[in-house]
């Protein structure tokens, strides 16, 4: 399905909330399983965060992935005056937690910031906590308000877009996430395919606020689609 967008000449931009590596190891583990993809070609959301760090002087404490934390390389952790979350897996323990905790607490402005706000996601052996759960723990506690820099943000949408270079009404989204493929996509001002595989579930089509533009089986019935309406 990628190889025939490419061939039609359309743009492609994989977006993806993947915070347990790097975008290198990420994408080298697409090439491994046979999907012609380069670095950049693939927007996430811990690069992201690295260039919001540096324009406003912010000193990240990571809880993240220990294979995420190759992307924090050239940001200076020294003294944190602001949390960074990611899908940090098994690293969610209560003292990892607790110590992010501590740290936000005892900031005069905390400010956290949260490579996603995704309440699940799935593997192969089955539905996983996502960093969304975390984000809200610590946001209750500290009674702060993260700001989130991976799907459904608008900004992680809008540097998509400026990689691709185009404009949102000629941009379509498409992911198995209502709230963060499609629902970010569509206040963006994209238009948003939801397929009917991975993290989908029945109970989606029926979600009280976002409605996609169309329901697809799949990946390849959705490039069928948008390759007979060009």
């Amino acid at each position: 399905s990628l190889h025939r967008i490419k061939a039609s000449g359309l743009k492609l931009q994989l977006c993806t909330n993947e915070t347990q590596a790097t975008r290198e190891n990420f994408v080298r583990k697409l090439r491994a399983l046979g999907f012609d993809v380069s670095v950049a070609e693939v927007t996430a959301p811990a690069p992201a965060a690295c260039r919001l760090l540096r324009e406003r002087g912010l000193r990240p404490h990571l809880l993240v992935h220990d294979d995420l934390v190759p992307e924090f390389a050239e940001v200076d952790k020294t003294n944190p005056n602001c949390v960074v979350l990611g899908d940090a897996a098994e690293n969610f323990t209560y003292a990892n937690l607790n110590e992010a905790f501590r740290l936000l607490i005892g900031m005069e402005k905390p400010v956290l910031i949260s490579l996603g706000k995704g309440r699940y996601y799935k593997e192969t052996d089955g539905l996983k906590l996502d960093v969304g759960a975390y984000m809200k723990a610590l946001e209750y506690a500290c009674d702060v308000q993260a700001e989130v820099v991976g799907k459904p943000a608008k900004r992680f949408f809008e540097s998509a877009l400026a990689e691709l270079g185009v404009p949102p009404e000629q941009a379509i989204m498409i992911g198995d996430d209502i709230v963060n493929d499609v629902g970010g996509a569509q206040q963006c001002g994209m238009r948003a395919l939801q397929v009917r595989t991975g993290k989908y579930r029945p109970s989606d089509e029926n979600h009280p606020e976002v409605k996609p533009d169309a329901y697809v089986n799949n990946l390849a019935e959705a490039v069928d689609i948008i390759l007979q309406h060009l």
